[in-house]
């Protein structure tokens, strides 16, 4: 009685009534079994030479071996072996009562657990590094997702063959110029880029023919009256306080990253990149070694005064210098510490009206850096590596400082050529990169839960 319960358990019968299914054999257990337990495939992970093992038994010999090749003709296999699922769902629908005691045993076995979870960690951290990935998520991305990479292409070329056209008239800049040598035209360039309301002085500066030299000589006092007649304190405060800074530079003052980049090549290379890889570190070096010039600026853009936010232009924030109140640092600090993205996505939104597209690239490859970030955190967290955060925080400063000290020593070696194509790569090119990792992520963490 007990060698028919034996049979009846690890052999199945076809039914008889199709004429196609009887003429076949019976299917025994044997033939579905891992040739390393020599017992029924438990979620059978069939590898590139095409033969099928336990996921448990693979993951116990590549512990113990930490070989990643087959156990049985030893060719080596590429990527991460993945579970066979048609494999799979035909043996439990063949022998389910077989499956239901293999899988009691296996959850049973604490050094299986252990090996199937090293096992697994080892997956994640090779799944970007497969060979195959790249052509594998083309494949399953295709259709709208390329669309939208190519538009994207297309357009990030479109605007860096523009300024790279344009890079020429940088040294023609205001911010190269000395501002007793400007013309009457000049000054009137001046003007309208401390804000939409200096349009309406104009056809003033421009019929009193305003030059670089009358300019240093005039007072508040003359601007508030005929010719000028600037009766709003506050455009004529704001005219005088950027007309102080020009008088202590001797030039024009940059208020935008074109002008920035010009006066600052270096720096502004620096900034790109660091912001991009360690927008913490990046903050901390502009308050520690930048604090007037770009710090105060840059926070009292992103944490504005609520009683001086409402109808106050960029420019006008720009050259904000008072010290930061208490309710400024407080919400810096804290988007500083858990989305320092979004103060860089805050920043570039607000120079929308001076960079349309630049902006929009800025404020996107910010938004996708966030989700790569999360994700970042996510993995750490998934994998219960909560105590190496310190050595990673401490590795990754040690790395940023590191490469900031060697570009810092060879930056004047660097030709200006290659220093506008990092710059232009970093600005334009990689959301684009940033999009496809995003896309990898989703579709990795799809894979770990299915």
């Amino acid at each position: 009685m007990e060698e028919f319960q034996q049979n009846d358990l690890n052999t199945v019968t076809l039914e008889k009534d199709d004429p196609i299914k009887s003429t076949s054999p019976q299917i025994s257990v044997s033939e579905f079994s891992c040739h390393c337990c020599y017992d029924i495939l438990i979620n059978p992970t069939t590898l590139n030479c095409g033969h099928s093992f336990c996921r448990h038994c693979l993951a116990l010999w590549w512990t113990s071996s930490k070989k990643t090749e087959c156990p049985e003709c030893r060719e080596k296999w590429e990527g991460f072996p993945k579970v066979n699922i048609l494999l799979r769902d035909a043996i439990e629908k063949l022998f389910p009562d077989a499956i239901k005691m293999r899988f009691e045993d296996i959850q049973q076995n604490n050094d299986i657990v252990q090996s199937l979870a090293v096992f697994q960690k080892y997956g994640n951290d090779q799944i970007p590094l497969a060979p195959n990935t790249g052509r594998v998520n083309q494949q399953r991305g295709g259709g709208f997702f390329s669309g939208v990479l190519t538009a994207l292409t297309g357009v990030a070329v479109v605007l860096l063959v523009y300024h790279w056209s344009s890079r020429e008239s940088e040294h023609d800049l205001l911010v190269h110029k000395a501002v007793a040598k400007w013309t009457a035209e000049e000054v009137v360039l001046w003007l309208e880029q401390l804000g939409p309301w200096a349009s309406l002085y104009r056809d003033r500066f421009l019929s009193e023919r305003v030059n670089g030299r009358l300019l240093l000589t005039l007072t508040e006092e003359e601007f508030s009256r005929a010719p000028y007649t600037i009766e709003n304190s506050s455009h004529r405060r704001a005219i005088l306080m950027e007309l102080e800074r020009v008088k202590a530079l001797g030039v024009k003052p940059p208020q935008n990253l074109w002008e920035y980049k010009a006066v600052n090549p270096g720096r502004s290379l620096f900034l790109l990149y660091a912001l991009r890889s360690s927008p913490r570190l990046s903050l901390l070096y502009l308050y520690l070694f930048d604090y007037t010039d770009t710090f105060l600026p840059f926070i009292h853009t992103i944490c504005p005064l609520q009683e001086d936010s409402s109808g106050e232009d960029i420019i006008t924030k720009l050259l904000d210098l008072r010290e930061p109140t208490w309710k400024q640092w407080r919400e810096f600090l804290v988007k500083y510490s858990f989305l320092p993205y979004q103060l860089i996505a805050e920043f570039a939104w607000d120079w929308l009206e001076v960079h349309y597209w630049t902006s929009r690239f800025l404020i996107v490859n910010a938004m996708l850096l966030s989700v790569l970030e999360l994700f970042s955190f996510w993995r750490i967290w998934s994998r219960s590596e909560l105590k190496t955060v310190p050595q990673r925080m401490w590795s990754h400063f040690w790395k940023v400082s590191t490469q900031g000290l060697f570009v810092a020593m060879f930056w004047p070696l660097i030709p200006q050529f290659v220093c506008n194509c990092l710059f232009y790569w970093a600005l334009y090119f990689n959301p684009i990169i940033n999009i496809d990792l995003v896309v990898k992520e989703v579709r990795r963490l799809e894979t770990q839960v299915l």
